[in-house]
């Protein structure tokens, strides 16, 4: 076991934690987040943890929920589960008991807890949550999807850096096109926000690719990047979801909060089990390949 352990608060669910092996990844499953916590995330934690022998599990919430998951293991791989019966999925992260976390549970109570468990990047004032959509052109970075929902024309502006870098860690694109989502394409269109908002990204050092519609967000060939506020690109996420979830695809219905110290993926309220391990895989992913590590060299 890694980190400050409180006696109180963990229980040990099996045999004694084995040494950490070459990527292997702690995820803290917060065990009350989502509209049907907290079976759907029991289910999503089982579906995950079988599919990963390397996965450990950092079971945050109550005992009869995390002892659901317990006892749904074989005794020979419990050693794997760890119970957390207090604090806050990110308070496990900070404490070193976790490497990441995933919760389906309030967006802004996630994003507060985790600001202020594992602070902010220098220069980040409002961490946004970033999500890959696919498009007809391949995939697309949209941000924010929910956590800054009254951003200004800075907080977009940086915004846009942390989705350039989050394209180029996890894509692997050297300049990757940065579009600002509005009502048209001509110069000077959309509100105030945008309007000082479009000033300020002709500036960065970015390939700053000017405006786009939500159509360029469906085709994906104007951008590889769009930055929009947190209450537009809910919604739109929201949307896309629902009109692409019957064609089942391979993209992770969650998001990543950028701009904190530590791995912190959100999935949606109404989340599955099976949503609920993609997020979970998702997390362990970003951790092994130290992405959000290569997202933060990106804005230094």
């Amino acid at each position: 076991m890694t980190g400050r352990v409180v006696p109180e608060q963990w229980r040990p669910t099996g045999a004694p934690a084995p040494r950490r092996e070459p990527g292997t990844a702690r995820i803290a499953v917060d065990l009350l987040g989502g509209d049907q916590a907290p079976a759907v995330v029991v289910d999503g934690a089982l579906r995950a943890f079988a599919d990963d022998p390397t996965l450990h599990l950092t079971l945050v919430g109550p005992a009869e929920a995390a002892d659901a998951v317990v006892a749904a293991v074989h005794p020979a791989r419990r050693h794997r589960l760890t119970t957390v019966l207090g604090g806050t999925a990110a308070d496990a992260v900070a404490a070193g008991q976790a490497d990441a976390l995933v919760s389906a549970g309030d967006t802004a109570v996630t994003v507060l807890s985790a600001a202020r468990a594992l602070g902010r990047w220098p220069g980040i004032r409002r961490p946004p949550l970033a999500a890959v959509l696919p498009t007809a052109a391949g995939r697309l970075v949209l941000l924010d999807v929910g956590s800054t929902v009254d951003p200004d024309e800075e907080t977009l502006a940086t915004h846009a850096r942390l989705g350039a870098a989050y394209a180029t860690a996890v894509h692997g694109l050297a300049e990757p096109r940065v579009g600002l989502l509005t009502i048209g394409t001509e110069h000077g269109k959309g509100d105030r926000l945008r309007r000082a908002a479009a000033r300020l990204l002709q500036d960065l050092p970015l390939n700053y690719a000017g405006l786009v519609e939500g159509s360029d967000v469906v085709l994906g060939r104007a951008a590889d990047v769009v930055v929009t506020d947190g209450f537009t690109g809910n919604v739109l996420l929201k949307a896309l979801e629902a009109a692409t979830r019957p064609k089942e695809t391979d993209e992770t219905p969650a998001a990543v909060l950028l701009g904190v110290h530590g791995v912190v993926v959100v999935c949606h309220g109404a989340a599955t089990g099976t949503d609920l391990a993609k997020g979970i895989a998702f997390a362990a992913d970003l951790h092994r390949h130290r992405r959000i590590d290569v997202v933060q060299r990106g804005i230094a």
